[in-house]
């Protein structure tokens, strides 16, 4: 693959990432931006407590089939290598939390975080989710318990995959959700 198909398929991701479906149900099916309601965020956990369980659980699937789609494309019909697969990765969470189209204002890359790991490391998004299951058992505060599984991820890719490339994206993408999360909610 020459490197300006490269080029392009990470700026196709970004495109992708943009499209905010917290944003969308909110001007679909409620007529208001969710970028100026609760928590300011344009992310599925705000939208869930604006709007609606159901609101949440279409914003999900929407941010989660906008980083399925080009990276399923990618491994499936370009057979990508794990750098590109990783910048597209973090070029989908970029365009996620700062959406041209939006003025650069979008949601905090959680279910962009998981759905990459759906795509590109399946097993320890399984161990990421068994780890919040039990952790939220223990102690009722989701937030942290979740960016403890969160944290799981790249710690497995390098213990147990030895994957250096795919360990790398995770914490560069941990460390920018980490933040956005800065604030709460």
């Amino acid at each position: 693959m020459k490197p300006l198909e490269k080029v392009i398929w990470i700026l196709v991701a970004y495109v992708f990432g943009c499209l905010n479906g917290a944003y969308y149900v909110g001007k679909l099916f409620y007529q208001q931006d969710i970028r100026e309601l609760g928590s300011t965020n344009a992310g599925a956990r705000n939208a869930g407590r604006v709007f609606s369980r159901s609101a949440f659980i279409v914003t999900v699937i929407i941010d989660a089939w906008k980083v399925i789609i080009p990276l399923w494309i990618a491994i499936s019909f370009w057979e990508m290598d794990t750098i590109i697969l990783g910048c597209m990765a973090i070029a989908l969470l970029l365009g996620h939390l700062w959406p041209v189209q939006l003025g650069f204002r979008g949601g905090k890359g959680v279910v962009v975080y998981l759905a990459t790991a759906l795509m590109l490391a399946p097993i320890p998004l399984v161990v990421c989710g068994f780890i919040i299951l039990v952790g939220y058992q223990l102690h009722k505060n989701l937030t942290l318990i979740a960016m403890i599984g969160f944290s799981s991820i790249p710690l497995n890719l390098f213990i147990f995959f030895r994957n250096i490339e795919l360990t790398v994206v995770y914490f560069i993408m941990l460390f920018v959700v980490v933040i956005m999360h800065r604030n709460g909610d």
